[in-house]
């Protein structure tokens, strides 16, 4: 399939407002300012498709998006930003697991990472949640234009080889937002899959 329209369909406070939906729905999460609205950008060359903010933090609804009106992609919000109110911050993890946990048509995460840090504890727990309520997940590493090439590869096998036992599946992508890395791969994985 051949990517011919992308559309943002709607913005939802909580998992039951989202769009009424069979197709096969793929999530975007990570911790706050790990990339995720840059990303989904660069994947459908639109700049403008998913809001970006300097600021962690800012994206605190659900946002979908509609691939070729047969596929749909989540933008939620991310996880583990310090500066956030011990209630606000709730209220986000509240949203992300309700929103796992409930979304009968949700066929895959992705885990987005900053390649450049080690395995960092929200991290860890947020992929053993997914791993406790078996859903399946795939990690994308992002901003790897941050880094040397030649450590790429170790530093990704490094990680998935400290998350070993939580992370059963071993298929991951390597990311820029910036050069456009990993961008066939991935969307072939979603029209694909």
């Amino acid at each position: 399939m051949k990517i011919s329209k992308i559309n943002f369909l709607k913005s939802s406070p909580n998992s039951s407002e989202c769009p009424k939906s069979n197709l096969k729905e793929f999530a975007f999460i990570g911790r706050s300012n790990v990339g995720k609205s840059s990303l989904i950008n660069m994947l459908f060359d639109n700049k403008n498709l998913a809001k970006i903010s300097k600021k962690p933090g800012k994206t605190k609804l659900i946002n979908h998006f509609i691939i070729n009106d047969k596929i749909l992609l989540a933008d939620l919000p991310g996880y583990g930003y310090a500066k956030l109110s011990k209630f606000e911050s709730k209220k986000i993890n509240i949203l992300i697991h309700d929103y796992i946990e409930n979304r009968n048509n949700l066929f895959k995460v992705f885990l987005l990472i900053d390649i450049r840090h080690e395995p960092i504890k929200t991290d860890l727990k947020f992929i053993e949640y997914l791993n406790n309520i078996r859903t399946g997940f795939h990690i994308i590493f992002t901003k790897s234009d941050k880094i040397k090439k030649s450590e790429l590869a170790k530093k990704s096998k490094n990680y998935i080889e400290k998350i070993d036992s939580h992370y059963l599946d071993k298929k991951f992508f390597i990311s820029s937002s910036s050069t456009n890395n990993g961008r066939e791969e991935i969307l072939n994985f979603i029209i694909s899959d």
